[in-house]
């Protein structure tokens, strides 16, 4: 165990539905000894959606069933700080997952935003999946610029959104509002693992992209 971890940021006060993502990070990090932290908006406890471990999102049904066992062993979700809490010195990296819950809260959380710009001016590795850089429109600057415009991300993209279903059901899509924020994302394939890092940023498109994301941020951290 080393006295610095990473810090997965659990998405969402109402719901963890990207849990599934994190656990495959979690599982990453804890196989080589780091120390994991959760961190969410006030503190609380997120509720798990089950939809996470559909069978489509997982691999098939044995895989997804045995993520939903052994989250059982992910003791450090129930108890979780608060983000205003997080001492970025104390951590060799930060990891958001992914789930809808970024697009309801943390995409206008300040302090998430506040703690997303000081992990990029820091030059700490930032591992980011999904749906999780909605999270990174909450990071703005002095300026009042985002302060990832310029940087190249994968993220969940409007075709995925089409394909699952939601695009007519969502008030605004992700990979269009990180567009408008001067983000530049890079659109892989539907649904299959596509990984972009730029500096000290890694992001992911998709669940199935979180494992070779914490492979990334494993490098980063040597």
């Amino acid at each position: 165990m080393e006295s610095a971890g990473c810090a997965p940021l659990a998405s969402s006060r109402r719901r963890a539905d990207g849990l599934a993502a994190a656990w495959r990070t979690y599982e990453a990090f804890k196989a080589v000894g780091h120390e994991i932290v959760v961190a969410t908006p006030g503190g609380v406890v997120p509720t798990v959606d089950r939809a996470s471990f559909a069978p489509e999102l997982n691999g098939g049904q044995e895989n997804a069933d045995r993520i939903a066992k052994a989250l059982g062993a992910f003791t450090e979700l129930r108890q979780p700080i608060a983000l205003t809490d997080v001492k970025l010195e104390d951590y060799a990296a930060v990891f958001y997952p992914g789930g809808h819950g970024p697009m309801e809260d943390l995409a206008v959380d300040a302090d998430s935003g506040r703690l997303l710009a000081r992990v990029l001016e820091a030059g700490t590795p930032l591992g980011v999946v999904c749906h999780g850089p909605a999270a990174l429109l909450a990071a703005v600057g002095a300026d009042g610029g985002n302060v990832c415009a310029g940087y190249e991300v994968a993220a969940f993209t409007n075709a995925e959104e089409i394909q699952g279903g939601l695009a007519e059901k969502a008030q605004w899509l992700l990979e269009d509002r990180l567009t408008e924020a001067g983000v530049r994302v890079r659109a892989g394939e539907p649904w299959a693992p596509h990984v972009v890092v730029d500096r000290t940023l890694v992001t992911g498109q998709n669940p199935a992209s979180a494992a070779p994301v914490a492979e990334e941020l494993l490098k980063k951290l040597g």
